[in-house]
Parts: C-alpha cells; sequence; structure tokens
C-alpha cells in the first residue's frame, strides 16, 4: 500500500466525524446531503494530497477543504434557505453527535442554523474548541479580525435565543 493510501486512510478515521458535522451545520441539518458533501470533501482531500506542503496542521488544512467543498455546493445550488427550521431541528436531534443533548442544544444548533455560511463555520470551529490561530488560518482572515466575529456571532446568538 503506498505512503498516500495509508495517509488518506488515517486522516479519513481521524477527521470524518469533524467533517461531517460541519458538513451538517452547513447543510442545515439535511444529513443526507452532509453525508455527500464529506464524501466530497475527502475526494478533494485525496485529490489533493500531493499538494499538501505542512504550512498548517492537516486537521486546519481539512477544514479548509471541507469549507470551501460546501460553499461550492451551496454557490453552485443556491439552497441557503432550503432547509426548514423544523427539519433542521428534527434531523440534528437525530444525529448521534447531538442524541444527548437536551433542548437547549438543540435551541443552540437551531439558531446557528440562521447564521450565515462563514458565521456557521467560524461558531462550528469555536464549539469544536480549535485555536484561533487556526479559525483565522480556514477562515482567511486576521486573529483579531475573527475575535471581533466571534463577539458578534455569539451577540447574534444570544438575541436568538432569547426570543
Amino acid at each position: 500500500m503506498s505512503n498516500n493510501n495509508v495517509l488518506f486512510e488515517r486522516l479519513y478515521a481521524e477527521f470524518y466525524p469533524m467533517v461531517h458535522h460541519i458538513c451538517v451545520g452547513f447543510m442545515k441539518g439535511n444529513g443526507e446531503l452532509a453525508e455527500d458533501l464529506a464524501q466530497e470533501t475527502f475526494i478533494n482531500t485525496w485529490r489533493s494530497l500531493d499538494k499538501f506542503k505542512g504550512a498548517s496542521s492537516y486537521k486546519t488544512w481539512i477544514y479548509r477543504i471541507t469549507m470551501n467543498t460546501c460553499l461550492k455546493y451551496i454557490r453552485d445550488n443556491k439552497i441557503k434557505d432550503q432547509v426548514a427550521l423544523d427539519q433542521n431541528s428534527k434531523v440534528l436531534s437525530q444525529d448521534s453527535s447531538h442524541q444527548d443533548h437536551g433542548d437547549a442544544h438543540q435551541e443552540l444548533y437551531q439558531a446557528i442554523g440562521q447564521l450565515n455560511e462563514i458565521d456557521r463555520l467560524i461558531i462550528m470551529m469555536v464549539l469544536d474548541e480549535l485555536e484561533y490561530k487556526e479559525i483565522a488560518d480556514v477562515v482567511g482572515i486576521s486573529e483579531s479580525n475573527l475575535r471581533v466575529k466571534i463577539h458578534r456571532i455569539k451577540k447574534s446568538l444570544k438575541e436568538m435565543l432569547k426570543k
């Protein structure tokens, strides 16, 4: 087995849950579509393995590929508001990574589903406890700009959750 095959299998095993979680967030809870995009992300990862230069961690690199794959799908299909929030809530409650979370978590994910794509990506990475430097690298902004965006996103989510 070639080095690329071994590396790819390791990356897939390690990062698939993270990629799937991001795709569910981008697709506002549409599990089937998220699964398709997660697979597409790893196809794109496989195709780009030889181009990885090590300037960032594999995790940051795969986050970036996931983000680009999801954003391309959204742009190509113009589906920004296709999935209704009640459908989002139903799918998220069935997702194994969210099963044991209470109503508060469901409400939070519903609110996150109302954010624009980039803000959803940022807050999902914050919830995944990525370092701000990694998030800034994925999104392509400075850390100080990221901190301002995170503050605004949190404020917006608090307002949504009060309603």
